[in-house]
């Protein structure tokens, strides 16, 4: 966490302000399930994942982003791919995107890297999935030679996963925006990467709290390939995450427009920091997103 440009919460904002959504907030054809990223429930999911899903669908959740594929089980949460599909579905559940361990891959063969990448279209094709997402690469991998691999790693993967009838996307961290002789990582995957390929996740946190743009700045460059949003707030002091609501980030003002992202699907998402436990924090952000967010969604 090291870095500057998140909003600044102020009382005297002005009309223009208080009403930021005008194009499209009215908008009744634009309506996204609520989605949530299940590593930020993670230590339930690895507990009880059937007992957690049933908990998330109470609070109003009906879409989540996977996380964790064990590739050579084929599995999710210890279950078959079929198998835990078959749950969602008694659930009326859906998964419509899944963050999948590529940075092993990223300095290792195309063939070992293409034989992984058809066991994540397995898995998410049996999902019912849309995307197959690239969510992370290691600290030791963060320098411009890396990114640059990246970005022709990410071109090949999007190939593969578009010919499978599948999206593919990429998610913004932080490390991205940190400048590395003159340009960062975030600009090497944008200005690299097919953007009929690779789409784009992006994480609103991330881009406050690290980026030098604010989420709708970045989107006005490459509209309609944001086709997926996190949603999470930021600790008023340490700048680490929390709760919807409790934190800096005002997202009346600073959510971007959904139309011009491309949006597709959201998630609210919190890594760590709990005001009190992960359940707990899923439920106060799905309390606040539903008073004061949805509308916009």
């Amino acid at each position: 966490m090291n870095r500057r440009k998140f909003i600044k919460n102020t009382s005297t904002l002005g009309a223009a302000s208080m009403f930021p959504f005008s194009s499209f907030a009215m908008d009744k054809k634009i309506k996204y399930k609520m989605g949530y990223q299940l590593f930020s429930i993670r230590d339930e999911m690895a507990k009880d994942p059937l007992g957690t899903l049933r908990y998330l669908k109470k609070l109003g959740y009906e879409d989540f982003e996977i996380y964790g594929f064990d590739p050579v089980k084929e599995s999710y949460y210890g279950f078959k791919s079929n198998e835990f599909k078959q749950i969602l579905d008694d659930l009326n559940l859906s998964v419509s995107s899944g963050h999948y361990g590529f940075s092993s891959y990223l300095e290792g063969s195309n063939d070992k890297l293409k034989h992984f990448v058809d066991k994540c279209i397995i898995g998410a094709t049996t999902l019912g999935s849309s995307y197959v997402t690239w969510p992370w690469i290691s600290p030791e991998q963060r320098n411009v030679e890396n990114y640059k691999l990246m970005a022709h790693k990410l071109n090949i993967i999007g190939e593969q996963v578009t010919k499978a009838g599948l999206g593919f996307a990429y998610h913004n961290h932080g490390f991205e925006f940190i400048d590395h002789e003159g340009e960062n990582g975030f600009e090497i995957i944008i200005r690299e990467t097919d953007s009929s390929l690779v789409k784009l996740q992006m994480d609103l946190y991330w881009v406050m709290h690290s980026s030098k743009y604010t989420p709708k700045e970045l989107i006005k460059q490459q509209p309609g390939r944001y086709v997926m949003w996190h949603i999470k707030d930021m600790d008023k002091i340490s700048r680490d995450y929390t709760e919807l609501g409790n934190g800096s980030i005002n997202y009346h003002v600073i959510l971007p427009d959904p139309v011009e992202s491309g949006l597709e699907f959201y998630y609210l998402e919190q890594g760590g920091n709990f005001t009190h436990n992960s359940m707990r924090s899923a439920s106060d952000s799905a309390f606040y997103f539903k008073k004061e967010l949805r509308k916009y969604l």
